[in-house]
């Protein structure tokens, strides 16, 4: 039987009327305003296609050959077929595809490395850092001693100085490098020397820019470091999800800190749609939809900086912007919501050495919709006017709609 009337509407609709108005009212929203939120991505129908499986249905703890429940045979293919296509995208020895989201891995690699009241240096949250970077609210700012190091004050760019001298200090029994709004490429191997020479662990929070690296876009953690920590749902192109990669001689710890330690059974249709994922990522056409990425974040950040937005750093190396709207006499909180008013969305972010809030926006969807420079210049001209309030809410919705009706994200 197939399974392909399960993922249209009209089940859903003869079911339960009103999840379907909701699905549905979703996909409008997708389908005519800008998503320029830098996490989030288009996947394939086909990645759609393995979340709405039957493999849903199974409950499957433990790993392939050693679960925990009985009639795994077939899930075992499937999540040895997602790991193997990890291991060969990204080069590692061992991947772990069982994360449930980026903050999951971030945790687990915590779990297989560290013990409660270790001292870990990481890029400040001021400056970038995730929260899973000792946020005081979050499980990592509770469990251990954070350090953190900042960025230059006038280049924007990691104090990497800085880092050596904290580390030399501190001490820490790791060093995390990553960030959820740094728009550069980061120097891997100057972490990797500085976690040598102190003898502390080097974990890669990669969950922005793993995406560019399977397109070769991006340089890759991981010859460099101990644990690399990612997400699959954003430049990537997968489902929600996490995964983590590391070598041999770390692969039980990885394991182990993921399930029994910190999570419970595999989601077997999310594992599915990641090998979906990983199987896209390794074709010639996601090779040049990551470079395109960075040259449309490269336009858009430059459009935005000759508007008279302040970006961060001068500019992206990836598919990430920051940007400052104040000169315009705006908020980042106020910017945001009148773009989103105009079918623009977008997040905030903090800005470094800076008070006010700035806006945080990357091109991972609308390059996945085919737009290219052209759209990205007259993205930028778009934002600035209805900043400056040269262009009405209305007019600019208009327009975006115009704009995305023609780049359908799933036509038909």
């Amino acid at each position: 039987m197939s399974v392909i009337p399960v993922l249209e509407a009209d089940v859903l609709r003869r079911q339960d009327p009103e999840l379907a108005e909701i699905l549905l009212g979703e996909l409008a929203r997708q389908s005519t305003t800008l998503q320029l939120i830098a996490a989030e991505n288009f996947t394939s129908p086909a990645v759609l296609a393995a979340l709405g499986s039957p493999l849903a249905n199974k409950y499957a703890e433990g790993y392939p050959g050693a679960r925990h429940h009985g009639g795994c045979e077939i899930v075992d293919v499937a999540e040895r077929v997602a790991v193997e296509r990890a291991k060969a995208l990204f080069g590692a020895e061992h991947a772990n595809v069982q994360a449930h989201s980026g903050s999951s891995a971030v945790l687990a690699a915590y779990a297989a490395l560290l013990r409660p009241g270790d001292t870990v240096l990481a890029l400040g949250l001021p400056y970038g850092g995730h929260l899973t970077h000792g946020s005081p609210a979050n499980f990592s700012g509770r469990w251990f001693d954070f350090v953190g190091y900042g960025v230059d004050a006038e280049t924007g760019l990691i104090d990497y100085p800085q880092v050596r001298s904290l580390a030399r200090t501190h001490r820490p029994k790791a060093i995390v490098c990553g960030s959820i709004s740094y728009p550069r490429h980061i120097d891997y191997a100057f972490f990797r020397e500085v976690a040598d020479e102190v003898g502390a662990y080097l974990i890669a929070d990669a969950a922005h820019p793993i995406g560019l690296v399977a397109g070769g876009a991006a340089p890759n953690p991981v010859p460099y470091a101990d644990v690399v920590c990612a997400t699959t749902h954003k430049v990537l192109r997968g489902p929600r999800g996490g995964m983590l990669l590391c070598g041999s001689e770390l692969a039980e710890r990885v394991d182990r800190a993921v399930f029994p330690f910190t999570q419970g059974g595999a989601q077997m249709h999310t594992i599915a749609a990641k090998a979906v994922a990983f199987g896209e990522a390794a074709t010639p056409a996601f090779t040049a939809y990551a470079h395109q990425v960075v040259a449309n974040a490269r336009v858009l950040a430059a459009g935005l900086a000759a508007e008279g937005l302040v970006v961060t750093t001068g500019g992206t190396d990836t598919h990430l912007i920051t940007a400052d709207p104040l000169p315009l006499g705006v908020d980042g909180r106020v910017a945001r919501g009148q773009l989103a008013a105009a079918g623009m969305v977008l997040d905030c972010c903090a800005l470094p050495h800076g008070d006010s809030r700035g806006l945080r926006l990357g091109t991972a969807a609308v390059t996945t919709q085919g737009m290219g420079e052209g759209e990205m210049a007259g993205i930028a001209a778009l934002m600035a006017g209805v900043l400056r309030g040269r262009v009405d809410a209305r007019s600019a919705r208009d327009e975006v709609r115009d704009l995305v009706g023609g780049f359908l994200p799933y036509p038909g």
